[in-house]
C-alpha cells in the first residue's frame, strides 16, 4: 500500500504579508530626547541658539540717519556763492579796468611858507603853515570829487605841529590843480620841542618833517560815480629851516599814496 504523503502548503513568499506593529524607539510615556524637547521649548518661547557651542547669530542694525548731511550741504552751497560773487566781481573789475584804464593820482608839496613859529610868554610854540600841494589827476576817463572832511597834518617826529584841511572841489580828467592849504597849531610845554629842533638844524642842515593828508573822495567812472572812498597820502619832506616869515627851501619831497575804503 502505497504510502501516504503528507501535503504541506506552501506559504507564498510573493503575497503580502500584514506588518507587525512597529514598536516605537522611545518607549512610551518617556520624552524623545532632552536636548530636542529643550530646543523645541526655546524656539516656541522665539529663542534660538546657534548649535555651534559659544556662537551667535549677530544682530544687524539699521545705520542711523546722518545728522550732518544737512550742515555739509549748507557749506558746500556757501562755499559755492562765494566763489560766484568772487568771479563776478573779478570780471567786473577786469572789464572797468578795459574801458577806463584807471591810474593813481599823484601828489607833491612844491611849497612851503612859515607864517608863525614862536614860543610864546606861557611855553606854548604856536605854528602856522602855507602848504601849496599839486594834484594830479591823470585819467582820461575818470574824474574825482574830493569831499568835505580832510584833514591835513604836519609832524616833526611825534609831535604834530599843525593841522587843517582841503577844500571841496572836482578835478576832471587829466587835470592839474594846485592848492594853498593854511594850517595852524599850538603845542604846550614847547620850549624843550624848540631847543631840539634848533639843535637838527645846526648838526644836519635841515629839518626832516611829515606831511600826512586823509581826504574823502568820490570816483566817477563816466556819468556814474562810486560810494566815497578815502585817499591816505604822506609826504616825507626835508627842509632847510623852521624860521619864521623866510623862504623855505623843500630839499627833498616823496609821497606815498593808498585807497582806503
Amino acid at each position: 500500500m502505497a504510502d501516504h504523503q503528507k501535503i504541506h502548503p506552501v506559504q507564498d513568499v510573493e503575497a503580502v504579508q500584514p506588518h507587525a506593529p512597529e514598536a516605537p524607539l522611545v518607549p512610551r510615556g518617556s520624552s524623545k530626547s532632552d536636548k530636542g524637547d529643550q530646543t523645541g521649548r526655546e524656539m516656541e518661547a522665539g529663542q534660538y541658539y546657534s548649535p555651534v557651542q559659544g556662537r551667535s547669530i549677530p544682530v544687524m542694525h539699521s545705520k542711523p540717519p546722518k545728522k550732518r548731511s544737512c550742515f555739509r550741504k549748507c557749506l558746500c552751497w556757501t562755499i559755492c556763492l562765494l566763489l560766484l560773487q568772487v568771479i563776478v566781481v573779478a570780471i567786473t573789475g577786469g572789464i572797468i579796468y578795459l574801458v577806463f584804464r584807471p591810474k593813481l593820482p599823484k601828489y607833491t608839496v612844491s611849497k612851503l611858507q612859515i607864517t608863525q613859529f614862536n614860543l610864546n610868554d606861557d611855553q606854548s610854540l604856536s605854528a602856522t603853515f602855507d602848504v601849496s600841494i599839486t594834484a594830479r589827476n591823470p585819467n582820461k576817463k575818470i574824474g574825482i570829487y574830493y569831499e568835505g572832511g580832510s584833514r591835513i597834518n604836519v609832524w616833526y617826529t611825534n609831535t604834530k605841529l599843525c593841522e587843517g584841511g582841503l577844500p571841496k572841489f572836482y578835478q576832471g580828467h587829466r587835470n592839474t590843480t594846485e592848492l594853498v592849504v593854511s594850517l595852524s597849531g599850538q603845542n604846550q610845554d614847547a620850549s624843550g620841542l624848540l631847543t631840539t629842533l634848533q639843535q637838527q638844524q645846526q648838526q644836519t642842515g635841515n629839518v626832516p618833517l611829515t606831511l600826512r593828508v586823509r581826504q574823502p573822495v568820490r570816483i566817477k567812472l563816466g556819468s556814474f560815480k562810486l560810494p566815497k572812498i578815502k585817499f591816505v597820502v604822506r609826504c616825507r619832506l626835508l627842509v632847510d629851516s623852521l624860521s619864521e616869515n623866510n623862504d623855505i627851501r623843500i630839499q627833498s619831497s616823496s609821497c606815498k599814496f593808498r585807497l582806503r575804503l
